[in-house]
């Protein structure tokens, strides 16, 4: 399908660019004196605070007779505290304008702090705070909370599963993929040809194909949905890509062969004073190298893309004075429409990036070799 000669692609990415501009634009908070954010060092703040997760949902914010008011929806709190687990709705955290509402549930009392959660220590009915303004009769509690991206990869993850199960059903009946099918097939061909099979084997591929086209889809989706801007910073977030990198771990420690860790532990083919020394080289390379230029590499692209993005959307606050408001909103427009397009691209590139990646050291594990 084309318009006007065009692909028909060209013209969604255009959308996605501007959608993300004027939507990330029409987004401002409140600064601490309750105006809206214009300087450079409440755009630096907004600009952190959008990277974090959060214990509700932001959709969008407008203003009415002079007051900012935010469109969204709260999300469930499951604490452990002293008293065991609690559990109450996110909305209960509403700003007064010391900014730290204490909640009374299970006989403890509770309190965010930077977009942390406290118990207050018994007796205490403020918080109070060091000169780091650190809460000093607080502490915090194990937070099993249905954050932002929680729900994000709880969304995602039923899309496809239901997504994959039709694709798997039709499959099944022997037809001919239909709908959103034919969309996702040459994808899933793709992975299983150009990613797994050369870099695992024929041999063993078919075991690993399924968590492959997993990760990378998971990956790539949750990196085009946190380009919208009432979208989900989930794969910028370190303690999901450490996740994803964990599991990569465990499954290729649990699938290697004996012929992978005698390489691993005593070196075949060198001398035998050299083979303790490679031996703990080898082993920090298994456990910690490999995890770890997974979880950074993914974590820091994204995190680095969402940054450069607002940044230049933020031109519009930063250079109004020096460019007017016409000069400065055209030339964060455009700088951020370009980006974002590239941005469009890192988005798929770390997702097969960390899905190669991930076929390449399952492969290293099963690999198995020939002497002579």
């Amino acid at each position: 399908m084309k318009i006007a000669n065009k692909p028909i692609k060209s013209y969604l990415l255009i959308v996605l660019a501007l959608t993300t501009f004027f939507g990330y634009a029409s987004d401002p908070v409140k600064s601490q004196d309750g105006g809206i954010v214009d300087t450079e060092q409440e755009v630096k703040d907004y600009i952190l605070h959008h990277l974090k997760d959060s214990h509700d949902f932001h959709l969008f914010s407008y203003t009415s007779d002079g007051e900012r008011k935010h469109v969204g929806f709260p999300l469930p709190v499951i604490v452990w505290g002293e008293n065991g687990l609690t559990t109450f709705m996110s909305s209960a955290f509403h700003h007064d304008d010391a900014g730290h509402v204490i909640v009374e549930k299970n006989d403890s009392r509770f309190v965010k702090i930077h977009s942390k959660i406290y118990e207050l220590e018994e007796g205490a009915t403020t918080v109070n705070f060091d000169d780091h303004h650190h809460p000093i009769n607080a502490h915090k509690v194990l937070d099993f909370s249905i954050t932002k991206s929680v729900f994000g990869i709880l969304i995602i993850g039923l899309l496809m599963l239901l997504w994959f199960s039709r694709l798997a059903k039709q499959y099944k009946n022997k037809s001919i993929p239909t709908g959103f099918g034919r969309v996702l097939e040459p994808l899933v061909v793709y992975v299983r040809d150009e990613i797994a099979r050369p870099n695992i084997g024929d041999k063993h591929y078919r075991r690993f194909t399924g968590y492959l086209l997993t990760v990378f889809f998971f990956i790539w989706i949750m990196n085009l949905v946190g380009l919208m801007p009432f979208g989900f910073n989930v794969t910028g977030q370190l303690a999901v890509t450490a996740a994803l990198a964990v599991l990569t771990l465990i499954i290729y420690t649990f699938s290697a062969k004996k012929d992978y860790w005698q390489h691993v532990l005593w070196m075949p083919g060198v001398p035998i004073f050299v083979k303790p020394v490679l031996a703990v080289i080898e082993l920090a390379g298994h456990f910690l190298i490999k995890p770890f230029s997974l979880l950074v590499r993914l974590f820091a692209n994204i995190s680095a893309g969402h940054i450069v993005v607002m940044s230049l959307i933020a031109i519009m606050f930063t250079l109004k004075n020096e460019l007017g408001t016409v000069g400065a909103t055209g030339l964060s427009l455009v700088l951020s429409f370009f980006i974002t397009l590239i941005e469009v691209l890192v988005a798929f590139l770390q997702a097969y990036i960390f899905t190669m990646l991930s076929a390449l050291f399952i492969g290293m594990a099963v690999e198995e070799h020939d002497h002579h």
